[in-house]
């Protein structure tokens, strides 16, 4: 099952195959040696991904918020929906699979940014060397990405394409905040640090999103999701909820 798989990395013994499902470009002496080498990082994460304070508390902070913010901006998301569908032809929302909580997938909403007569839907650039499992290159999204429509890079930038996650918070499928929802094919980029997603509830808002966004690579995005698992408590949610007021309001790294 998923969750036994997500836990079972924390045993080296039982890593190989979790190792191997992944792709991660180093070899398996070392990545069990890395795992050996701090295991207080990952008994960290998995005590607080399975505590009473993130399987309750946390959801239920996610249920009150998401449910409250829906109600509140619902006259705001219906301007935006008319305002999606009357600038360019195509769907009001954008939806994608995503890689959830131990590894369960699930589709994510958004409000369509991108024109759909354009080929491609995945903002990413991956380049050849890193689907191949190259792990010193970076993905990164277009500064002027020509599938953008001008709309959508208003509401990229201001962050309002993002508003109809609060559904998925309220399925269940995320958290308000958590590691940035990734696509599979993203998964090879996390290496040996993938358990650190895997535990924990991808979120709208995370430490990548207040520390620069699209203008930290890659690498160091992988280090803020260990560095959330690890330290994960209701005050460090609280805290990047208050910092994503301004990351917002000054659009760093947003595109």
């Amino acid at each position: 099952m998923p969750r036994r798989t997500a836990v079972s990395v924390s045993d080296a013994a039982d890593a190989a195959p979790f190792i191997a499902e992944t792709g991660a470009p180093v070899k398996r002496s070392a990545i069990l040696y890395s795992w050996q080498l701090a295991p207080n990082y990952l008994s960290s994460a998995i005590e607080s991904a399975f505590s009473f304070r993130y399987a309750i508390l946390k959801r239920a902070l996610d249920i009150i918020l998401s449910l409250t913010l829906l109600i509140a901006l619902l006259p705001f998301g219906f301007i935006i929906a008319l305002l999606v569908a009357v600038t360019s032809p195509g769907p009001i929302f954008f939806t994608e699979e995503r890689v959830g909580r131990f590894r369960v997938p699930f589709r994510i909403f958004k409000f369509r940014s991108m024109y759909v007569s354009r080929p491609g839907t995945n903002v990413f650039d991956i380049s050849k060397a890193q689907a191949n499992g190259s792990f010193a290159n970076r993905v990164r999204k277009r500064t002027q990405d020509p599938r953008i429509t001008p709309l959508g890079r208003i509401l990229r930038r201001m962050s309002l394409d993002e508003l109809p996650q609060l559904w998925n918070v309220l399925l269940g499928d995320m958290s308000l905040v958590g590691p940035r929802p990734i696509v599979h094919a993203e998964r090879r980029l996390y290496g040996r640090f993938l358990p650190y997603y895997d535990l924990f509830c991808p979120g709208i808002t995370g430490l990548w999103q207040v520390s620069g966004r699209s203008d930290v690579d890659y690498d160091r995005r992988v280090l803020y999701d260990r560095e959330y698992a690890s330290r994960w408590s209701c005050l460090l949610d609280f805290s990047i909820l208050l910092r994503t007021i301004p990351a917002v309001i000054t659009m760093r790294g947003a595109y």
